[in-house]
């Protein structure tokens, strides 16, 4: 079987530990995370896990059922890329006497549609938000010039394609269900 990339989406209450024992899941199966993204989600009290990882689907769908069978994680569901939307962010610390030295740099940055957050006698910071293979274009393009000082990305943030989350649709549910509300 064919090994894709999947963003794993974990909705859990905010308990101490619980990131360890979903990240246990994938060391059991020898799988490696390719990025983490940990936050509070649109419903109070749950927090969101982002987690891509590169997997055969079959693999990865038992992952999520056993991670969803954890207590207190609500729901865990896995996606393609084409089913989300997502973005992650970097910022580039460049040599500002590179770049003053070399107009090709400034031509980089505006070709990329990255933004100067600070710039000073050292160097200039630069931040990217886009897709993983846009940010690490631009990293190459640094990278070639020779000014790249260093380097940081974030995890994956994703959102799906559909109009409602799925999540907030089976809290309501459950809620209905504890009130005996017939929907």
């Amino acid at each position: 079987m064919e090994k894709k990339l999947f963003t794993l989406i974990v909705y859990s209450e905010n308990i101490a530990g619980l990131l360890n024992q979903v990240t246990a899941e994938f060391t059991r199966r020898q799988m490696n995370i390719e990025t983490l993204n940990v936050s509070s989600s649109s419903i109070e009290g749950v927090h969101r896990y982002t987690i891509t990882l590169w997997s055969e689907e079959e693999t990865i769908k038992k992952v999520a059922k056993r991670i969803e069978k954890r207590i207190d994680v609500v729901k865990a569901d896995y996606y393609t890329d084409k089913e989300i939307f997502m973005q992650e962010v970097a910022l580039y610390k460049i040599s500002t006497p590179k770049m003053l030295n070399n107009k090709q740099v400034s031509k980089i940055i505006r070709h990329n549609d990255a933004r100067v957050i600070e710039i000073n006698a050292s160097y200039v910071l630069v931040e990217k938000t886009g897709k993983t293979e846009d940010i690490i274009s631009l990293y190459k393009e640094f990278v070639a010039e020779q000014c790249l000082l260093q380097y940081v990305k974030s995890g994956r943030v994703a959102i799906t394609r559909d109009y409602n989350e799925d999540l907030s649709e089976q809290l309501f549910n459950e809620d209905a269900k504890r009130k005996g509300v017939n929907r």
